[in-house]
């Protein structure tokens, strides 16, 4: 069983936490207590043009790879796993999202306002879910024969960073979401078979390249 441990997940989580926290997390407020406003940067690599392209770029990477590859192929299906995870986590933070109503380092220094509506979407960051619903299933099914996939976990380490440098999210708006799509993409390898593999036709989930 190739199962990644979850106290290697809560390790790497409590390692970025620190990191995202920086020095000043003593001075922080919010519910890890480390939550402040960093110095705003959307320039070069930290511009939320960037941020973009990367979400793009996942999203066409689980997408188009599993329907080349196919659910037959190993890449294929733990891609397959990532869409699962990445479909089911999005959902998630979005519900979250509107039930907490928090308000963005754009909109106000303050990271305790909670709960003022659908107009503030700060908690937790959907793009970090994303990243870490990517990662995670890769990771899970490939660290054993490939170590190196551990590097992977840079996607959502730098998302969340530059969420904050361009005050999208708070840190513990990083973490949350870090910690949803890793939770999601772990889970989506637990099951036998993903799920959009057993409710999709068969045409699909088999694979472009096998046509060829």
């Amino acid at each position: 069983m190739r199962r990644l441990r979850v106290g290697h997940i809560a390790a790497w989580l409590l390692g970025a936490g620190l990191a995202l926290g920086g020095s000043n997390a003593t001075a922080g407020s919010g519910p890890f207590g480390i939550d402040h406003r960093i110095a705003y940067d959307d320039s070069r690599i930290w511009a939320r043009h960037s941020q973009q392209a990367l979400e793009i770029g996942v999203i066409a990477a689980e997408l188009g790879g599993a329907l080349w590859l196919g659910a037959d192929d190993r890449l294929g299906r733990t891609l397959w796993q990532t869409i699962d995870a990445s479909v089911a986590s999005s959902i998630t933070a979005q519900v979250a999202k509107y039930a907490f109503g928090r308000e963005r380092p754009s909109q106000t220094d303050n990271p305790n306002a909670w709960f003022k509506g659908r107009c503030c979407q700060s908690f937790p960051s959907g793009e970090v879910t994303l990243q870490a619903s990517f990662v995670t299933p890769i990771i899970v099914d490939y660290h054993a024969d490939h170590p190196w996939v551990w590097a992977l976990e840079a996607l959502p380490l730098y998302d969340g960073i530059a969420r904050m440098k361009t005050h999208g999210h708070w840190q513990s708006d990083v973490l949350a979401g870090w910690a949803l799509g890793t939770a999601f993409g772990y889970y989506a390898t637990t099951r036998d078979q993903p799920f959009f593999v057993s409710v999709l036709p068969t045409g699909i989930t088999a694979g472009i390249r096998t046509t060829f």
